[in-house]
């Protein structure tokens, strides 16, 4: 079974040093309503995972998904990215069937989201 999230080495390194800059415990990995394609994804620090997030362990990191994010992750994979052009997190998502040009944003076949305007 294809895990719900997973990370590549570099994101792994990246949260890991994250994570011990800021003395916390995992990282929340979440979706939420809204960006141009109808979804966003999100991402914060956390000391612990809620009752009812799911945790998923990944190189010695722990990832933590609210029930609702879960379906719309599932399978996706997370990369830290750091070159001329860019640095940050992106995330790779086998569910999203369009995506905003930033990539920050999108949409499940489904169509359960309702886009705002780019900006």
């Amino acid at each position: 079974m294809t895990p719900i999230l997973a990370l590549t080495d570099n994101a792994t390194e990246k949260v890991k040093q994250l994570l011990q800059e800021k003395q916390c415990g995992a990282l929340r990995v979440f979706v939420a309503g809204g960006g141009c394609s109808g979804y966003q994804y999100g991402m914060a620090l956390a000391q612990e995972a809620d009752e009812e997030d799911l945790v998923i362990e990944h190189g010695g990191v722990r990832l933590l998904v609210d029930p609702e994010s879960a379906p719309l992750l599932q399978g996706a994979e997370i990369d830290y990215v750091d070159d001329v052009m860019k640095s940050g997190f992106s995330i790779f998502n086998p569910n999203a069937v369009q995506s905003c040009a930033c990539g920050s944003s999108f949409d499940t076949a489904d169509g359960g989201a309702q886009p705002r305007p780019c900006r």
